[in-house]
C-alpha cells in the first residue's frame, strides 16, 4: 500500500468506524475492571457489556493482556490531555497532583479502577505489574524533583528530605483514594494533601500556589 493509500485507508467510515468500536471495548473494559478486577473480568463479560460477540472482540484485542493494555494507555493519555506536565517545576508540580486529586473526585470509576488494578498487580505475575512499578517509581522522581525545587528556593521547612517527602505525599494520596472509595462522604480526596503540604512548606500553601499561577 502506498504512503497516499495508506493516508486514505485511515480515513474511510470503516476505519472510523472501527476506531469507535475499539474506543467503545476499552471504555466497558475500564467499567468491568474497576467492578470485577482484572482477574475477574472475561473477555466475553467485556463483549456482553459492550453488546458484540466474543468473536468481534477477540479481532481488535486478541488477549486480555492487550485489552488492559490498552485500558492504561487511554489512563496515561487522559493525563496527557489535562496537560499533566511530564517536568515539574517546584510548588507548580503540587499544583497538578491537587488538581489530578479534585479531579479524581469527580470521577470515582477513574478511582476504582486504578485502585483496583494496583491491588492486584503487586504480584510479579500481574500483566499490569511492570505498568505500575514504573508508575510509582515516576510519581515519586516527579516529586521529589518538585520537593527539591521547593527546598533549593527556601520554601521547604528545615529537616524536611524531599524524597520522604515525595514517598509520603504519594502514599497518602493513594491511601485516601482506598478511604474514600469506601466512604466517600467521610474522606476528602484535597484537604488532607494540602495539609500535608502545609506542614513542610515554609510559608502559605495558597501564597506559594498564587506566586507560581
Amino acid at each position: 500500500m502506498t504512503p497516499a493509500e495508506t493516508r486514505t485507508a485511515g480515513t474511510t467510515p470503516a476505519y472510523a468506524k472501527g476506531r469507535q468500536r475499539r474506543e467503545e471495548i476499552v471504555t466497558a473494559a475500564a467499567s468491568v475492571y474497576a467492578d470485577a478486577g482484572y482477574h475477574g473480568a472475561s473477555l466475553r463479560a467485556i463483549a456482553k457489556r459492550v453488546g458484540i460477540s466474543h468473536a468481534t472482540l477477540i479481532y481488535y484485542f486478541p488477549d486480555r493482556e492487550a485489552l488492559l493494555a490498552a485500558v492504561l494507555e487511554r489512563r496515561d493519555e487522559e493525563d496527557d490531555a489535562r496537560g499533566f506536565p511530564r517536568e515539574p517545576v517546584g510548588i507548580g508540580g503540587v499544583r497538578h497532583l491537587l488538581a489530578l486529586a479534585a479531579h479524581n473526585a469527580r470521577h470515582p470509576g477513574i478511582v476504582e479502577l486504578y485502585v483496583r488494578l494496583a491491588a492486584e498487580a503487586i504480584t510479579p505475575e500481574h500483566p499490569a505489574h511492570d505498568y505500575f512499578t514504573r508508575h510509582y517509581r515516576d510519581a515519586r522522581d516527579y516529586m521529589h524533583s518538585a520537593f527539591s525545587a521547593m527546598a533549593e528556593g527556601g520554601h521547604l521547612r528545615e529537616g524536611v528530605d524531599p524524597r520522604t517527602a515525595a514517598v509520603s505525599f504519594i502514599a497518602l494520596m493513594d491511601g485516601l483514594q482506598v478511604q474514600w472509595l469506601t466512604n466517600p462522604d467521610a474522606v476528602d480526596l484535597v484537604s488532607p494533601l494540602r495539609f500535608f503540604l502545609q506542614q513542610v512548606l515554609t510559608t502559605s500553601l495558597d501564597q506559594a500556589l498564587s506566586r507560581q499561577s
